[in-house]
């Protein structure tokens, strides 16, 4: 989907273990270090662990097609929650060895093993055992893999033996009843996540494999996979992809911290926030207080240089002689600096980052409204239809945003790139009035549209309740609202029979009328803008606007 968007091969961030993009990072390249010993040299058991996600698997499939060498005969069990039986049948099938009678006897299984490991051995070749997921082993597999070990010759052992697991593999090994196979083991190492530099490098090495040709991922944007992921590769993979969706969503072609965040929230299924979003967090309330504070900086500062100094005088006493005049000190006054500058909403946008989350806007939205949104739960326009409302997403224009007169959430993009959604309020002349984290701040619609790029979501109520789009051939009541509402507002739009609830030529004719005066798409089609135009004209009661309707000062 989003590949083609950022010129890219292939997904760049499958959770596939794809050798091709394996990242040798310092614990990487030490790791698979170890297991090339252990495929090279004779004897004894190779143990890999690492925690869920660390790249194990990849390191194992890399191992497997690059670095085996070209004597060896390779069997690899994939789910070894099997029976002691079960376990060697899976060997022996993996080496394509033939068990002739007694398949169910260990016996005849270890006899025909030992067989084909011998004549592998006379033939110059050798035998290499990889058991992944090997924490699922029971002790009694555990304690056959050890006997295995007993196949040998004068010289070396027969079969060489690679677990790989979860760190739960060391507890296993540890325990007294296996000691005599923890002692067998020859190298031993743990594979842990990466750090945070490892962590960006891993992003940009991906997405060179997969065509990248510029940077997709901001710097901001990698450190917070770092903090998010904590280093574990599969949880980058799952994250960046997520957010690699969500910016191609969005149209934009530089990954931000913030997506990040988004993105994380949807792989957890929640987000790292109460599930109640309120104007009213404290978190809304320290960074309104900052954007706040830093607005009416420069109104103070201004002030403070045009009032008046008021000088007190000393008061009279009635019947005392007038004193003599003492000579007047003026103290010199330092002029005042030039005022601090007014924040930009760039720079607003940046302080409230943390605030300017989708969840936020919507939060908000619904508080315009009258009415709650919760997070963690139904989807947002699943909540809006239980109050009788439809959102409506859309590109637009200025001027259209205008004409639908109605608060909506606006994607914003920073200086840096980053998106923000914040909620647009108001409309005053030249000036537009934006709540920003919940706080509200006024702004040049020009300096608001160089940050917009034309996407908004706002709320309307559908007239009959729900979402019908209106033409030639509709029928019923909302037909009929239609035709008065459109009379309603202006008399040439009235039609013959007002109280039809047929959607027939003439009322076409008047709807086409109504969307070329308004710069509507002339399609004769009453969809959902053209709804709500109407009920914005109609000034209907209980509906948030960000202007005063026109019907209303007429």
């Amino acid at each position: 989907m989003y590949t083609s968007f950022f010129g890219l091969n292939e997904k760049p961030f499958s959770i596939t273990p794809d050798p091709r993009y394996l990242f040798l990072s310092e614990r990487h390249g030490e790791a698979l270090a170890h297991l090339v010993y252990g495929v090279t040299e004779s004897g004894g058991f190779i143990q890999l662990t690492g925690e869920v996600g660390t790249g194990k698997t990849t390191l194992v499939r890399s191992l497997l097609l690059n670095q085996m060498p070209e004597n060896a005969n390779v069997a690899v069990v994939l789910n070894p929650q099997l029976s002691v039986i079960e376990f060697l049948a899976t060997i022996c099938e993996e080496l394509h060895i033939e068990v002739v009678h007694n398949k169910g006897s260990v016996k005849a299984l270890t006899d025909a093993l030992n067989e084909h490991l011998l004549s592998a051995h006379a033939q110059g070749r050798r035998t290499i055992l990889v058991v992944d997921e090997a924490q699922n082993l029971s002790p009694a597999v555990l304690e056959q893999v050890r006997l295995l070990t007993n196949l040998e010759t004068s010289k070396q052992k027969l079969l060489q033996i690679i677990l790989i697991g979860q760190p739960e593999l060391r507890d296993l090994l540890a325990r007294n009843d296996l000691r005599q196979l923890a002692q067998r083991i020859t190298a031993r190492y743990h594979l842990e996540p990466l750090s945070r530099e490892e962590t960006a490098s891993y992003i940009e090495h991906r997405l060179k494999v997969a065509g990248a040709l510029g940077e997709v991922f901001g710097s901001g944007a990698k450190k917070e996979v770092f903090r998010l992921s904590h280093g574990v590769p599969r949880l980058i993979n799952v994250i960046c992809d997520r957010a690699l969706l969500g910016a191609y969503a969005q149209e934009a072609r530089r990954v931000t911290a913030r997506l990040i965040r988004q993105a994380a929230a949807e792989v957890k299924g929640q987000l790292e926030r109460s599930p109640w979003i309120r104007r009213t967090a404290i978190a809304a309330g320290l960074v309104g207080a900052a954007i706040i504070a830093s607005s009416l900086w420069s109104i103070t500062q201004r002030e403070l240089q045009t009032q008046p100094v008021a000088i007190a005088e000393e008061p009279v006493a009635a019947a005392q002689p007038e004193p003599e005049p003492e000579p007047i000190v003026v103290e010199q006054v330092e002029p005042p600096g030039e005022p601090e500058p007014a924040p930009t909403l760039h720079e607003q946008l940046q302080l409230a980052d943390e605030l300017t989350r989708t969840d936020y806007a919507l939060a908000e939205l619904f508080e315009v409204w009258g009415i709650e949104y919760r997070t963690g739960g139904r989807d947002a326009c699943a909540q809006a239809s239980d109050a009788g409302l439809s959102c409506l997403y859309q590109k637009a224009s200025w001027t259209g945003l205008q004409q639908m007169n109605r608060p909506a959430i606006l994607t914003l993009v920073d200086d840096d790139g980053s998106s923000h959604s914040v909620v647009l309020t108001a409309i005053i002349g030249d000036d537009a009035e934006l709540s920003i984290g919940g706080v509200r701040v006024t702004h040049a619609v020009t300096e608001i549209i160089r940050s917009w790029f034309g996407e908004f979501m706002l709320l309307w109520r559908p007239p009959s309740g729900s979402v019908v789009s209106l033409r030639l051939g509709s029928e019923g009541p909302v037909v009929a609202w239609l035709r008065n509402s459109l009379a309603a507002i202006d008399g040439r739009y009235a039609s013959e029979d007002l109280q039809s609830e047929i959607y027939d030529a003439e009322l076409e004719q008047i709807v086409r009328r109504f969307q070329r005066e308004h710069r509507l798409d002339i399609d004769g089609l009453a969809g959902q803008q053209t709804q709500i135009i109407i009920n914005s004209l109609l000034a209907v009661e209980g509906t948030p606007r960000l202007s005063t309707p026109r019907l209303a000062q007429d």
